[in-house]
């Protein structure tokens, strides 16, 4: 076996990005794209290349890029602080805050241990219960969050009955991405779209919830097709061994610490639901009361963490993630600044011939592929100044945000790096087994759900848009 030139591996990333911007530049300066526009492209798509091939270093990137452009003249520190999105940042905050309280309470493993005992050895039956609640979780309290604990109790029951957990990992790894579609909370592109767009969590629940249930009743079966001897393999083990599923959970849980869980999870639900009601007759400017809800969660987790709060608030929140949004929202925001997302805006228009519905399969599709090669955080990131520019034109962009949230999600489901739940997926399947999923192992059965749920979606929205508000 040829040995392979620790060198040479070493330059392959670097030649890679060079290779990738010096490509870049030719079909920009092709198009006649100004010389600070080039720079700030040309920046741009080094910090999305150094976050792919250097993902641990994606922080370093992110800052490097927002100091080059300052020195480049291209953005000044007042467009910094209002690109950066601080109430996207402020959000993630005190969600982040209420589900690492939660999480510390084993409140979650609780619902989860209750759900699954009940089921018993059914497989078909455990897995529909299983994918459901990984949707369920993922709309209310974040993909990220619901992948942890769902993988959790997935791999306890694959390592009990000796099962491959590959098909058993990928399939709650769909449903996670399916749910994140449904709520403003359920991922961070929805809380970017929700602020953005000035939809409420109403809006959500009216226009994405009834899509992601569709989506969800359509993985289900897709899912069974695709890894049906996988979960019948799992149901001729459970009936081999005999024995039940209490063992899924051996957590100890106080009565009153999780009627306490409960009351700060339902309060912040409701809030979130009711905090358009709220603003309009508090007379508040809209999603308000929806980052106030957050922050206000937040303050009482912090609160019941006592004094060990200080310690509980820099642990749970993930600061290093939200430092990188920070300045990638700023990287995107130079964009806007110097012209760049007005002019990929008029390329699509005139792509779609400015026909709204074809330009809303064309921008849906640009952002679905752009989430399973790239993250759909960095995908919305970059395609929300383009729809602002799109919305200028004249174009209603309504159904526009929904195409955006439904490809930033669905689409996720494509590849492992097409959201941040399949990279903890698999980090956890490492940690696990030793072993991980190989790109084409992951990619057939993630190119049939992924397009079979969009293209669902998109007919849809389609046939809803008479009957959006105008």
């Amino acid at each position: 076996m040829p040995q392979i030139n620790p060198i040479a591996a070493a330059a392959r990333k670097p030649l890679a990005i060079l290779a990738i911007l010096g490509a870049a530049a030719a079909v920009l300066n092709a198009f006649q794209f100004t010389s600070g526009q080039v720079i700030s492209t040309l920046v741009f798509l080094t910090v999305i290349c150094g976050t792919l091939f250097y993902w641990q270093l994606r922080l370093s990137f992110a800052f490097g890029g927002i100091a080059v452009l300052l020195a480049a003249n291209l953005i000044d520190v007042p467009h910094i602080v209002e690109f950066a999105g601080l109430d996207i940042i402020l959000f993630l905050v005190g969600m982040m805050t209420l589900i690492g309280y939660l999480e510390e309470r084993h409140f979650f493993e609780y619902l989860v241990a209750r759900t699954v005992d009940r089921v018993g050895e059914r497989p078909f039956l455990l897995m529909t219960v299983l994918m459901a609640m990984a949707t369920f979780f993922a709309a209310l309290v974040d993909e990220v969050t619901s992948i942890l604990f769902m993988m959790a109790t997935m791999f306890h029951i694959t390592k009990r009955y000796k099962v491959n957990p590959i098909p058993f990992l990928l399939m709650i790894v769909f449903t996670t991405n399916i749910g994140s579609s449904a709520t403003a909370v359920g991922n961070p592109i929805g809380v970017m779209i929700a602020l953005r767009a000035h939809l409420t969590f109403s809006d959500f629940l009216r226009w994405a919830s009834p899509i992601t249930l569709v989506s969800l009743i359509i993985a289900i079966p897709l899912c069974f097709y695709l890894f049906g001897n996988n979960i019948k393999e799992l149901g001729r083990k459970m009936k081999a061994e005999k024995g039940d599923l209490d063992e899924t959970r051996h957590v100890s849980h106080k009565k009153s610490e999780i009627r306490s869980c409960w009351i700060l999870f339902l309060a912040t639900v409701i809030a979130l639901i009711l905090h358009a009601p709220l603003e309009k007759m508090l007379g508040l400017q809209k999603n308000s009361m929806l980052l106030g809800a957050a922050l206000g969660a937040g303050a009482v987790s912090i609160l019941l963490n006592g004094a060990v709060a200080r310690d509980f608030f820099m642990r749970r929140v993930d600061w290093w993630t939200l430092s990188f949004f920070m300045a990638l929202f700023a990287s995107v925001g130079t964009l806007k600044y110097v012209g760049v997302t007005e002019r990929i805006a008029e390329g699509m228009l005139s792509i779609g011939h400015y026909d709204p519905t074809l330009l809303l399969i064309v921008f849906t599709a640009a952002i679905s592929l752009l989430t399973g090669f790239m993250d759909n955080v960095l995908a919305v990131a970059t395609f929300i100044p383009i729809l602002l520019e799109i919305q200028k034109a004249g174009i209603y962009t309504f159904p526009f945000w929904w195409g955006m949230l439904f490809g930033g999600t669905l689409f996720g489901n494509l590849t492992v790096i097409g959201s941040t739940a399949n990279i903890v997926a698999m980090g956890m399947l490492e940690k696990e087994y030793g072993q991980h999923i190989k790109f084409m192992e992951w990619l057939k059965p993630g190119f049939v759900v992924s397009i079979i749920t969009i293209v669902v979606a998109i007919f849809l929205l389609h046939l809803q848009i008479p009957l959006m508000p105008r």
